[in-house]
């Protein structure tokens, strides 16, 4: 049976390690009503339509920008 020859210290340790915890990026789309960027897959923050659908009810000022 394979043994290693010397001691791993704790830098090497960690730095191996320390890749299984990388955060990934949001997934960003266009919203197709307003043209704004949202999170993929929610309701638009400036127009509150989602699939072409209006789910929440934007207030004027937002919605006029």
């Amino acid at each position: 049976m394979a043994v290693p020859k010397g001691k791993t210290s704790k830098a090497r340790k960690n730095s191996r390690r320390s890749a299984h915890w990388k955060l990934s990026l949001p997934g960003i789309a266009k919203c197709p009503r307003c043209q704004k960027m949202k999170l993929a897959h929610r309701v638009c923050k400036h127009c509150g339509y989602y699939d072409g659908q209006q789910v929440v009810k934007a207030d004027a000022e937002t919605a006029a920008k």
